[in-house]
């Protein structure tokens, strides 16, 4: 290991990725801005495969990971690279309501497991994994504490820790767990990178596109289009003021659930973005406007594909379709709202690098 750390002084040495559960690519994508080789990436969903390989150079195996060995794993890594094996492992089984729910599905929590065989397998010499921040809580503890147990039983220093998403320069009020685990010795998530009032805003992302109508699409950018609304749900979102929601709608206009008391604590649901502030956390029916504050700021709509994936801070380059032309919304709201934000990725790569620099 000393030798591949002191190897080309000043220089780093090759960083090789593989990325389990990698959708789109977001997560690689970020890490591949910052220099390093993406291999490979795993996902059960194949219609991740063009956006996968078309922006990360790298091959999309559509493999459950269950069924992935750890020899096929370790074949991909050059001998004298640093080796990195990176993962999100689906956060949908970690929600408060799927624990309520869990009897329907004891082996949700398959997956994290699966990851920690995957560790102990491979060895690779820095493990990554993004997730939701409720996987450290007391119902799921166990579950997470049993895979940090694996990490540093295998003689990994790890670390963890929830990230505010705008305090690492994305436009959204996402909260994030990351962990970072090293065989190298101690590892951190490098220091915040924007105050408060240097937040990147919903105006930084996305103020300068193109006008739209409901249902419209952008004649020069065909990602740039919007799900069209009906009578009703057009009248709301023209009562709806910059930065409401439906609670300063009129009595005529509310949906029945809003008039029931447990209804007021949903006061994000048909709301309206502000310019000044960060946008909401993305989900997968980001682009839905009874689904959150996703109605643009001033416009009469919910927000498009092309601003989903701004503000989630794909780049404008980044293909999700190879015949954009044929974009189905709901799918690539799926996508983006799955996604690793590729900034997130950026920062975690930025810790992964000044952590190699400390241990050369």
């Amino acid at each position: 290991m000393a030798e591949i750390l002191g190897k080309r002084r000043g220089r780093l040495p090759r960083i090789e990725v593989v990325d389990l559960f990698c959708g789109i690519g977001g997560l690689s994508y970020g890490l591949k801005s910052r220099g390093f080789k993406i291999l490979s990436g795993y996902d059960l969903d194949y219609t991740c495969q063009y956006a996968y390989e078309a922006n990360n150079e790298a091959k999309f195996n559509y493999k459950d990971i269950r069924k992935v060995s750890g020899e096929e794993i370790t074949a991909q890594y050059s001998k004298k690279a640093i080796k990195v094996l990176a993962g999100c492992a689906p956060c949908q089984p970690f929600s408060s309501y799927a624990f309520k729910n869990k009897e329907k599905d004891k082996g949700k929590y398959d997956l994290l497991y699966e990851f920690g065989r995957l560790v102990k397998a491979v060895h690779p010499d820095i493990v990554t994994m993004e997730n939701v921040p409720s996987i450290t809580t007391f119902h799921l503890k166990p579950v997470f504490g049993d895979f940090v147990d694996v990490l540093r039983n295998e003689g990994y220093s790890v670390v963890y820790q929830v990230v505010y998403c705008p305090d690492y320069g994305i436009p959204q009020t996402r909260k994030r767990l990351v962990l970072l685990a090293s065989r190298l010795g101690q590892i951190n998530l490098i220091s915040k990178t924007h105050t408060r009032k240097q937040y990147v805003t919903v105006w930084d992302a996305i103020g300068k596109l193109p006008k739209l109508e409901a249902g419209e699409i952008c004649c020069s950018d065909p990602l740039h289009r919007c799900g069209a609304l009906g009578e009703l749900n057009l009248r709301r979102i023209k009562a709806t003021p910059y930065g409401g929601s439906w609670k300063d709608w009129p009595e005529n206009l509310r949906l029945e659930c809003h008039k029931r008391p447990e209804g007021h604590s949903f006061g994000s649901v048909y709301g309206r973005m502000r310019w000044d502030e960060p946008g909401p956390t993305m989900t997968t029916q980001c682009t839905g406007l009874g689904n959150g504050r996703f109605g643009h700021p001033i416009q009469n709509r919910a927000i498009s594909v092309r601003e989903a994936a701004l503000l989630q801070t794909f780049p404008e380059n980044y293909r999700f379709f190879e015949n954009e032309s044929k974009v189905s919304i709901t799918k690539a709201s799926r996508y983006i709202g799955n996604a690793v934000p590729p900034r997130l990725g950026e920062i975690i790569a930025d810790s992964i690098i000044a952590h190699i620099k400390t241990h050369k």
